[in-house]
C-alpha cells in the first residue's frame, strides 16, 4: 500500500470517527416539549372580545350603590374571566360589590348571548388529502399542501349583558346590552412562505428572530 493511500485511509478513518463522536454526542440531549390543551391565541381571542363587550356597557345607574353579583345564568366556558372583567367594571365605575345577597340593595343578574371563535379559512393551491390502501382502507400516504397563496381568520365574539332589580321588592333598576365585543387575527401565506399575522391580540406582536 502506498503513502497516499495511507494517507487517504488515515483521513477517512478519522472523517467516520468524527461523525461517531457526533451522533454519539446529539444523541444525549433530549428536548421535553408540553403543548397545553387550549393555544394562547384563542385564549387571548376569547379574553379580548369580553374586555370590549363588557367596555361597552353602562353602569351609570349603579353609581354608589352595593350590589350582588349574580352569575347563575351565565354558563361560557370564559365564565370566570368574563366575570372578573365585569366585576372590575363595576368597581371603576364608582360601584361597591356585596359577597352576600342580603348585605346588597341591588342585585344585578349577568348573562350571555355566547362566547366564542369563528373560524375562515381560504387556500388557492392543491389541499393537503390521504390516500388510503384498497384491501385494508387504512391511510398510506398523505400528500403535502401546496399553497400559492392561503388564509386562515379567526375572531372571537363575546356578548354580554345585565338587568339589575332591587334585593327588596325585585323591581328593575336598569338594565344594558347585549353589547357585542370582537377580537380577531389573520394569518396568510404567499407560495408557502409565511405566515405573516395580522390582528388586534398579544400573540400578533410576537416576532422570531
Amino acid at each position: 500500500m502506498s503513502k497516499k493511500q495511507k494517507y487517504i485511509r488515515f483521513r477517512f478513518s478519522c472523517f467516520m470517527l468524527f461523525l461517531f463522536c457526533v451522533m454519539v454526542l446529539s444523541g444525549c440531549a433530549n428536548v421535553r416539549i408540553t403543548d397545553p390543551a387550549r393555544t394562547a391565541t384563542e385564549q387571548f381571542l376569547l379574553s379580548e372580545a369580553a374586555v370590549k363587550a363588557v367596555d361597552l356597557l353602562s353602569f351609570e345607574s349603579l353609581h354608589g350603590r352595593t350590589v350582588f353579583l349574580d352569575a347563575n345564568n351565565f354558563s361560557p366556558a370564559e365564565k370566570d374571566f368574563v366575570l372578573s372583567e365585569f366585576r372590575a367594571r363595576l368597581l371603576l365605575s364608582g360601584v361597591s360589590v356585596s359577597a352576600k345577597k342580603g348585605d346588597a340593595e341591588i342585585v344585578v343578574e349577568v348573562r350571555s348571548g355566547g362566547v366564542g371563535i369563528d373560524r375562515y379559512e381560504a387556500l388557492f393551491g392543491i389541499p393537503s388529502f390521504a390516500t388510503p390502501t384498497a384491501l385494508t382502507n387504512t391511510v398510506t400516504l398523505v400528500t403535502p399542501e401546496i399553497a400559492i397563496t392561503k388564509k386562515i381568520r379567526q375572531i372571537g365574539f363575546a356578548s354580554v349583558s345585565y338587568v339589575a332589580y332591587w334585593a327588596d321588592t325585585g323591581e328593575i333598576v336598569a338594565s344594558s346590552g347585549p353589547a357585542v365585543g370582537k377580537s380577531n387575527r389573520e394569518d396568510w401565506w404567499l407560495f408557502g412562505f409565511g405566515p405573516n399575522t395580522i390582528g388586534d391580540i398579544p400573540p400578533v406582536d410576537y416576532k422570531t428572530d
